[in-house]
């Protein structure tokens, strides 16, 4: 009996090491910087300054709410951003937004 908590105890130990690994973020460098502002991943930003966060709320389709915080982000001088969420409200159709600002 208690081999086998010993046993099931290393396995946890083992599952849960694995999944840490996969938890970790390796930073990557950012794209270079263009005229407008470009969606990234979180692991573009080590290097990057948070300058705020926006949020848009939209009729239409969730593309639609991507290019309006394009257009939001480029007008907030921003030459990168990232999207937190991407979701329908509870009205069908209509989009709400949170992306994070970065220059």
């Amino acid at each position: 009996m208690k081999s086998l908590r010993i046993s099931a105890a290393l396995l946890l130990l083992v599952a849960l090491s694995g999944c840490s690994n996969l938890m970790q973020t390796t930073p990557v460098p950012p794209p270079a910087v263009t005229t407008k502002a470009q969606e990234i991943t979180r692991a573009q930003t080590s290097t990057l300054t948070k300058i705020g966060s926006i949020t848009v709320d939209v009729i239409g389709s969730p593309m639609d709410a991507e290019a309006e915080v394009q257009r939001r982000a480029d007008a907030a001088g921003a030459h990168y951003y990232v999207i937190m969420f991407n979701s329908e409200t509870i009205i069908p159709g209509r989009w709400y937004s949170q992306a994070t600002l970065y220059r």
